[in-house]
């Protein structure tokens, strides 16, 4: 897979946070997705060794089969902290050497956190997204910020996840009566093909298939 981006990464959150800036106007959140997708994937994170080696998963997958048809797994040393709102920079490098390993090129990306929905509007979805030139979504199971309105209990259900007065992304129901999951572009995807891509990828769990399954190969359950 070629990475169409690249910098280098930073060791400071200031180093971080000048990156995230320079970046989040490149951010598309259109639609600029293939004619017709063919394959999705999810990309997931584990740690090892106390958290000082990171393990990327990436699962491909059919569509709309969703059925699995290639998996790799990339391990590299940890280089930056956990530190919120700054996870691509830890979690990325190793993505980007998961990802390398695969044939089958995905037509959309998955990712186990947000998109835009994000105080600098690049979460690793929309970083990732950008540094390899394809789509992605962030699906994300916990809020980072924002506000919304209670999600009625039925699957489909949503809400606008507003900050600052502006819609940053969808509070999804996937599963009736289930906690939702916060959903928002990445890159080159809207927030409403977004919103049907991830219930697309749903069947009975909470978790889209890409990420449910990339989420066992990063966590070896």
């Amino acid at each position: 897979m070629k990475i169409y981006q690249e910098h280098a990464w930073p060791q400071t959150v200031e180093e971080a946070i000048a990156i995230q800036e320079k970046l989040r106007d490149q951010i598309i959140t259109e639609d600029k997705l293939p004619e017709t997708v063919q394959y999705v994937a999810g990309v997931d994170m584990g740690f090892e060794a106390d958290g000082t080696i990171s393990r990327a998963a990436v699962a491909v997958l059919s569509f709309p089969g969703l059925q699995v048809v290639e998996t790799a797994i990339a391990y590299r040393p940890t280089t930056f902290p956990y530190i919120p709102g700054f996870l691509s920079f830890r979690e990325i490098p190793a993505v980007l050497d998961a990802l390398e390993k695969v044939k089958i090129i995905p037509d959309l990306i998955l990712c186990d956190g947000q998109g835009i929905a994000h105080p600098r509007r690049l979460g690793i979805a929309s970083h990732l997204g950008l540094l390899i030139d394809i789509p992605t979504i962030g699906a994300a199971k916990s809020l980072l910020i924002g506000k919304y309105e209670e999600v009625p209990e039925t699957k489909g259900s949503w809400q606008p996840l507003i900050h600052k007065g502006e819609t940053i992304g969808a509070v999804l129901r996937t599963r009736t009566g289930v906690k939702p999951l916060y959903i928002s572009s990445g890159h080159r995807v809207s927030l409403a093909t977004a919103i049907d891509y991830v219930l697309r990828c749903t069947t009975k769990y909470r978790l889209p298939e890409t990420t449910r399954i990339a989420d066992k190969l990063a966590s070896d359950r």
